[in-house]
């Protein structure tokens, strides 16, 4: 375990970086003029997937929003997991309460303050970082 806490401090600049371009995206989903947004931050997704090792990642197009798929098969015998997570964020009305541009991440007392960090996609990024 000191091995992976070590690795993870030692890389805490660069995931914090990773996280902040994550979100700058404003996939809106409920917006119909976010589409392009949403569309970007799902091959954002699906670029961290397969820079996390997944062997299988494809976009699928849907009636509504890109649905991003990514699968490692690599243990065979071992039980299949599955993580689930969604890339697009709530409407930032009213625009008025944010202290910050909802899209433009700002660290506040050890705590990054953005539309999406929360729910879901500071979740979403440390599921897909691989370590080794």
């Amino acid at each position: 375990m000191d091995k992976v806490i070590k690795f993870i401090n030692s890389n805490k600049k660069r995931y914090l970086e990773e996280l902040k371009d994550y979100l700058r995206i404003p996939s809106i989903s409920t917006l119909k003029g976010s589409k392009k947004d949403v569309e970007k931050c799902s091959k954002f997704v699906a670029d961290k997937l397969s820079k996390a090792g997944m062997t299988k990642v494809k976009i699928y197009p849907t009636e509504g929003h890109p649905l991003v798929y990514g699968e490692w098969m690599g243990a065979p015998g071992k039980p299949t997991v599955l993580i689930y997570g969604h890339y697009d964020v709530q409407p930032v009305d009213p625009l008025d309460e944010w202290t910050s541009p909802p899209f433009e991440p700002v660290i506040k007392q050890g705590k990054i303050w953005a539309r999406g960090a929360n729910d879901n996609k500071g979740q979403n990024l440390i599921q897909d970082i691989k370590y080794f």
